[in-house]
């Protein structure tokens, strides 16, 4: 078979295939450290295997190149298996089972332990599993049954963070999302539950921002207390709490025609995911844990939004323009 031939067969496999000097002991034990956290099988001493890809092809060049100025060789070989027992063993070599059962027993102990931590450290801790899921995620190249399950783990433990921290969150209405007029809600009194956490905070700084600039907050220590010209949001009952599926911080969109904003679109994907959780957004756990050490700094509710306003104001402004951070 010509070159060309053997080049439109994709090969399923590769391997390098590693010979250094003996004496060279600190590049050996880097390119086994580097090699391992990429997700590389060992098949025997020297010689490492991946599935075939772009990713793998530059890892492994780069390793032989490496290689060859510390005064040895590497070749890198494109292989298939004989038979599906050979690939059934050599994927066999990429089973991640006991790395997420280890995380998972580190998540379930996570959640024992809400109880006696502050909430700054107990959402960097979550924060930093979280990290750790991701990084076996992303070398975990034949995902299976595992992987759902830590994740879905992840999702509960966050779900048991915010409700230890934050409780008594809203349930959603089911009902039409009526149009608003923004011209018919200026110089309002608002009103929500005290303690602002992520939807609280977030839709206060979008009603001020965006629908009512010069609104005025109530923070109530008990729902009941509000006043009948206030207009309360994120609680049972409220003008703007949830609905189906939407937050308050998504619902006040949809209510106010700021639907095409993209920067608001990406804020509302963020709120929507730490509130009730779905989708997934990179910036979620370094937001979660800005707003916890917050809460931390500032007992005081105004103080709180007065100091959350200029990192809900640089996050629109990243989001509403991500080419500048190109």
């Amino acid at each position: 078979m010509n070159d060309e031939g053997m080049a439109s067969e994709a090969a399923a496999w590769l391997l390098l295939i590693t010979n250094l000097p003996g004496r060279n002991q600190t590049l050996r034990m880097r390119l086994w450290r580097a090699l391992k956290s990429a997700g590389a099988g060992l098949l025997k001493d020297g010689v490492y295997v991946l599935p075939n890809s772009p990713l793998a092809r530059r890892l492994f060049d780069e390793h032989a190149k490496e290689i060859g100025e510390g005064g040895g060789t590497g070749h890198i070989l494109s292989v298939n298996a004989d038979s599906e027992r050979q690939t059934a063993s050599l994927q066999k070599l990429f089973d991640r089972t006991a790395e997420y059962a280890e995380l998972s027993q580190r998540l379930t102990a996570l959640k024992r332990d809400f109880s006696r931590l502050p909430e700054t450290e107990a959402r960097q801790q979550l924060a930093a599993l979280r990290r750790e899921v991701a990084t076996l995620a992303a070398r975990d190249f034949f995902p299976g049954e595992p992987r759902e399950q830590i994740e879905d783990a992840v999702e509960d433990a966050e779900g048991s963070l915010n409700a230890h921290f934050a409780p008594d969150e809203p349930r959603a209405a089911h009902e039409k999302i009526k149009r608003r007029d923004r011209k018919d809600y200026r110089a309002r009194i608002w009103a929500t539950r005290e303690h602002l956490w992520i939807d609280r905070v977030t839709s206060a700084w979008l009603i001020r921002r965006f629908i009512d600039p010069d609104a005025r907050f109530l923070w109530l220590k008990r729902i009941k207390d509000c006043p009948k010209k206030a207009l309360g949001f994120d609680f049972d009952g409220a003008e703007f709490t949830h609905v189906d599926s939407k937050v308050t911080f998504e619902v006040l969109v949809a209510s106010f025609g700021l639907e095409h904003d993209a920067g608001l679109a990406r804020v509302g994907a963020l709120v929507h995911y730490l509130d009730v959780g779905g989708i997934p957004v990179a910036e979620a756990p370094g937001f979660a844990s800005i707003m916890a050490g917050a809460r931390t700094l500032h007992s005081d509710d105004d103080a709180l939004l007065k100091w959350m306003t200029p990192t809900l104001d640089s996050l629109y402004a990243a989001y509403a323009n991500p080419a500048e951070g190109d």
